[in-house]
């Protein structure tokens, strides 16, 4: 079997993290591929070689986006004691994996169906990751005897809003600020 050289998945890991840089700092809709190309200092066919078009490209870039960010969010919560601090540290990691994500970013990422359907996905698996913790604070006696698949839904709701830049508007908060507030709000209404 052919694998590719580790110096081919290296500059394939590298290109998808310069792509993500310049779609969270300028969204992606109005880049054509000839300009991504250009930015990254890369022919179209090297492009081509991590997606076929640019929309599966947006795509492999949103999936490369909330791989890094499950992986940062869970290594920040690993040493972290109590399902309380464990909640607010998990919320608090989701705000500020989106705090480099421009306005335009999100905005594209809600137009977009394929990214916004991987987005739409991790908060779903966020949520569920939320309810497992609210569910061992339960058990442990931390929280009080709460509904934790409402509260999960609860925290998908606000997750999504948040998103859809709904919580900016209506109360000026940046996402991660928001995420803050909402770990705060959820860890001291589900507190024993």
């Amino acid at each position: 079997m052919n694998r590719p050289s580790s110096f081919a998945t290296k500059r394939r890991s590298e290109l998808f993290d310069e792509l993500l840089a310049l779609f969270l700092a300028e969204g992606f809709a109005h880049l054509t591929l000839d300009e991504i190309a250009g930015r990254l200092r890369c022919s179209k066919s090297t492009l081509y070689t991590l997606a076929g078009s640019k929309e599966q490209l947006v795509r492999a870039v949103t999936v490369h986006y909330f791989r890094g960010a499950t992986d940062s969010i869970e290594a920040q919560i690993t040493g972290v004691r109590g399902a309380r601090d464990r909640i607010v540290a998990y919320l608090s990691g989701v705000g500020a994996v989106l705090t480099p994500a421009s306005d335009q970013f999100m905005a594209d990422l809600d137009a977009f169906a394929p990214a916004r359907e991987v987005y739409e996905q991790n908060t779903r698996i966020a949520a569920r990751r939320v309810q497992a913790l609210i569910t061992e604070g339960v058990t442990a006696g931390e929280f009080r005897d709460v509904h934790a698949a409402f509260a999960a839904d609860l925290v998908a709701t606000m997750m999504v809003r948040i998103q859809q830049g709904g919580v900016r508007q209506t109360t000026g908060l940046d996402d991660a600020r928001a995420y803050r507030e909402l770990a705060s709000i959820l860890t001291a209404g589900i507190s024993a």
